[in-house]
């Protein structure tokens, strides 16, 4: 029996059609998986990662503890190594997740009488980060400019003894699946001498040269104090990085508790997540596919005349509001029995009001199956 108040909010979700739970099938047709590039099912990948290991004679099944104990192993240095110069930035720092990444840096960088300025729709991790943190937060309308500037404005930035302010966003968010205009906060940030912080975790190996993410197409390494990059989406792995400073990487070693006070990745982890790297470097084609994909899911919508249910976007992840949580679970119910993988999004994930059906692409995915999917989709929303 669980205590009655817990037993209460399980019934609370029940009522209101937004109770998770747990399934699984392969037989449906993927738009839902984060597998953007389909490196999770790559044959090269595995053997490539199975090479690295036995080139490091590396047999060993698990990390054995944490990396300032035991599993600091020459095959961290080297993918940390590989990382960095790949995304171009002094250091990199792996950590077991992405949301192992985002409450670290966010509960031990900002420090007491801190301030740090979010977009609305920041995820879970990096929100739960800053709750940990002893800094004060602050959230800014999504992909506002003008609510931004006008808390930068609200802080006293000319002080020396002032706060330190932290700018954070996210390069892809991932339940609308849109980009900041990350140019201008990064002119905002320099302009008020704030810290800039983006998560690339739906932004790597899909925007950018070879998958590098926005900060590198728009060239703006050097504006930005850090990036996270997480290997669970494109790369089709595990883990992530802080990109930065070798000073913040050094600091992060010293008072990241879920860096410092976790077992490290095992082995294979690691090579696969460099072998995946590689890929990335040497091979364009699951990029090109994937975006060759993206401009045809677009032009569908178009054509279908859908246009008002979805929420603009340019990267892989494209998302049909329908509002309501049942409303949105009958709608993906429909599309699964008709073998399509497409989730229903519900509140409270999403705000009341903007439930809605996340459509995931892939480099894989057929073309005959997009069109598909949306003229079914027009079927059901069509009055």
């Amino acid at each position: 029996m669980l205590p009655k108040k817990l037993q209460d909010k399980i019934d609370a979700r029940a009522r209101d059609s937004s109770l998770r739970s747990l399934g699984f099938r392969q037989d449906l047709i993927d738009f839902s998986s984060n597998d953007y590039l389909g490196f999770s099912r790559s044959k090269e990948i595995y053997n490539k990662a199975c090479s690295i290991l036995k080139q490091h004679n590396y047999q060993a099944n698990g990390a054995t503890g944490s990396r300032l104990l035991t599993a600091n192993h020459p095959l961290y240095l080297d993918t940390e190594k590989q990382i960095a110069t790949f995304h171009k930035t002094p250091s990199a720092l792996i950590f077991n997740s992405g949301y192992d990444a985002n409450i670290g840096f966010f509960s031990s960088v900002p420090q007491r009488g801190d301030v740090i300025l979010y977009d609305a729709l920041c995820h879970a991790s990096i929100r739960d980060g800053i709750a940990m943190s002893h800094a004060k937060g602050y959230k800014f309308t999504h992909n506002n400019l003008q609510g931004l500037e006008a808390l930068l404005e609200a802080q006293n930035t000319s002080s020396k003894t002032g706060p330190e302010i932290y700018v954070v966003t996210e390069a892809v968010f991932s339940m609308d699946g849109d980009r900041p205009a990350l140019k201008e906060v990064a002119n905002l940030c320099k302009k008020y001498s704030a810290y800039l912080i983006v998560d690339q975790a739906h932004a790597t190996g899909v925007i950018g040269p070879k998958g590098k993410g926005l900060v590198q197409e728009l060239a703006l390494e050097d504006l930005v104090f850090a990036r996270i990059v997480t290997f669970g989406k494109a790369l089709g792995c595990h883990g992530a990085a802080v990109l930065g400073s070798c000073e913040l990487k050094s600091y992060l070693i010293n008072f990241a508790r879920s860096f410092i006070y976790t077992t490290a990745l095992p082995p294979h982890t690691l090579a696969t997540i460099g072998a995946a790297y590689r890929e990335l470097e040497h091979n364009s084609d699951a990029i090109k596919k994937l975006q060759d994909n993206i401009s045809t899911l677009q032009k569908c919508i178009l054509d279908a005349q859908l246009t008002p249910h979805f929420i603009p976007s340019q990267s892989a992840i494209h998302c049909c509001v329908i509002k309501g949580n049942k409303a949105t679970k009958d709608v993906a119910a429909l599309l699964q029995q008709n073998k399509f993988d497409v989730k229903a999004i519900l509140s409270p994930t999403v705000p009341k009001g903007q439930e809605r059906l996340r459509i995931c692409l892939h480099s894989y995915n057929k073309k005959e199956d997009i069109k598909a999917l949306v003229a079914l989709l027009k079927e059901c929303l069509t009055p």
